[in-house]
């Protein structure tokens, strides 16, 4: 599958033992993993994304109103300066329409970037259990866990970027245009005739410096909350729905806190087109706004990710138990 390429090439991290030796490189950890026997990775890596396809379409489903809220309080905080006023607001001037305004590029993103993220996390995750001689994956430690999602995110943020745009432009049309003039496949046009391709990619860069902390702390809190939820007796995979929920929405908040200003500089990049540097973006802001400005925004996110993510890992967990069963 196309998913594990990135991951065969040279991925130079240096992981610790518990017992303090420094691990083998990542990248020979890979190249040895590599030529393991058996169709049983791809398989594996398979399942992982079609698990983790179904967790961004519910999450979309789930938190769409609220991300858009985030997005324009993040983009015009002099307009928008609560969270129940941006609602109301955008709610009275274009109806459920407007609260879901992006929803396509976000099912795109999300669907795209979950896909890719899972995947990769799937074979990460067996990258550091080799480093680690780890001899199963489920008996990675929270940091290990952590890890494999750190490296895993530097790859979905390729699929992410362009799509998380489309949609940050759409959610803030009403702001920038005065009325939503255009869909998603008519502005990814526009994008494209007035930019290029590299138009798409505006923000990579602090769509990294978002995603690769942010999932760090995303599947470390999930790893970690599961541990502590699952009962005397049972596995982690046993712990049931509300429990998995509750884990998926621990960790989500904690990657929210974590990169938060590194979103507000995304969005900001993103919505204005800017070709600025995201350290001079963030100084700006900081210089003309001041800190909080950097946590515009936050309020809805919170609200969003505990329910979004949640529903996430349930449907990812419940689509992978399902199909590992269908296909052994």
């Amino acid at each position: 599958m196309a998913c594990i390429t990135p991951l065969r090439a040279s991925v130079l991290l240096t992981v610790v033992r518990a017992d303090g030796a420094p691990a083998a490189a990542m990248s020979l950890a890979a190249e040895e993993f590599h030529t393991d026997t058996g169709g049983a990775h791809y398989r594996d890596g398979a399942i992982d994304l079609v698990a983790g396809s179904m967790g961004g379409v519910a999450s979309v489903l789930v938190g769409q109103p609220l991300d858009t809220v985030k997005v324009k309080m993040q983009a015009f905080p002099e307009v928008h300066t609560n969270l129940l006023g941006c609602f109301r607001t955008t709610f009275a001037g274009d109806g459920l329409r407007g609260l879901y305004a992006g929803t396509v590029p976000a099912l795109a993103a999300n669907v795209a970037e979950n896909s890719v993220l899972f995947c990769a996390y799937g074979f990460c995750q067996k990258l550091v259990a080799r480093v680690t001689r780890t001899p199963d994956v489920a008996e990675l430690s929270v940091i290990g866990n952590a890890t494999a999602g750190f490296v895993a995110a530097f790859f979905s943020s390729f699929t992410l970027c362009p799509t998380e745009l489309v949609k940050c432009r759409l959610q803030a049309m009403r702001e920038t245009h005065g009325r939503l003039d255009v869909g998603p496949f008519g502005l990814t046009k526009r994008i494209l005739r007035a930019e290029g391709v590299p138009g798409l990619f505006r923000g990579l860069t602090a769509t990294m410096a978002r995603e690769m902390p942010g999932y760090f702390f995303f599947f470390g809190g999930y790893e970690a909350t599961r541990a502590l939820l699952t009962p005397a007796g049972l596995t982690k995979d046993e712990i049931g729905a509300a429990r998995t929920i509750v884990a998926g929405g621990v960790g989500g908040i904690m990657l929210w806190v974590a990169i938060f200003p590194a979103d507000v500089v995304k969005s900001r990049i993103q919505v204005e087109g800017s070709r600025e540097p995201m350290l001079r973006v963030m100084r700006t802001i900081l210089q003309k706004e001041g800190v909080l400005a950097l946590y515009n925004g936050l309020g809805p996110t919170l609200l969003r990710t505990f329910p979004a993510t949640g529903v996430l890992f349930l449907a990812y967990e419940l689509t992978k138990k399902s199909l590992h069963s269908l296909f052994g």
